[in-house]
């Protein structure tokens, strides 16, 4: 056992140098970022989205739609989240997503149940041409037959413990964390 409840993946530097690969990777397989939309999945999603159309736009001098989807009502634990959850709005880019090559971003792939409910929400806006998979850490224990096409990082992890993203609008700082179950969010 660990003696600190927190170790340390990727500090600040590192999180940012995966970034500006995934970007790159995300152009690439898009052959240029004509078509392309960038959709974050709320709360820390989202910020990655930002962070790699940011980086996009350093790239290639503008740049790609970026939008927001929330999840809440589309998740299979609803009932386990409590009475009253609380619901966040999802943002389109101007132009939609059909026809477009929308990537989900979303911080940590785990079981595969927060990219099912973002497919679900997302095809009810409308129909995109490719659907890409972007996540900044993923680790082992799907449950779903879903798998990224974009990580940033692979992490091997004990069944028992959490892989945490920290952005600096939620936790005052950029980074990964391998989390003791032990420890509350």
């Amino acid at each position: 056992m660990r003696a600190s409840p927190r170790m340390p993946l990727m500090d600040d530097a590192a999180v940012r140098r995966a970034l500006a690969r995934m970007a790159r990777e995300i152009v690439e397989r898009n052959g240029g970022i004509d078509g392309l939309v960038l959709m974050g999945i709320r709360r820390r999603g989202d910020v990655l989205a930002a962070l790699l159309r940011d980086e996009i736009q350093r790239a290639e001098g503008r740049p790609p739609p970026t939008g927001a989807l929330d999840i809440t009502l589309y998740r299979d634990d609803l009932a386990e989240v409590g009475p009253r959850p609380v619901i966040g709005e999802t943002q389109l880019p101007p132009d939609g997503i059909d026809g477009h090559t929308v990537v989900i971003v979303d911080d940590v792939l785990y079981t595969g149940r927060t990219v099912r409910a973002a497919l679900n929400e997302l095809m009810d806006w409308g129909r995109p041409a490719r659907v890409l998979l972007c996540v900044l850490a993923e680790r082992d224990g799907r449950e779903l037959p879903i798998q990224a096409d974009i990580v940033g990082r692979r992490v091997d992890v004990p069944g028992d413990e959490r892989v945490e993203v920290l952005v600096p609008a939620e936790d005052d700082r950029l980074g990964v964390d391998l989390v003791d179950p032990g420890e509350a969010r």
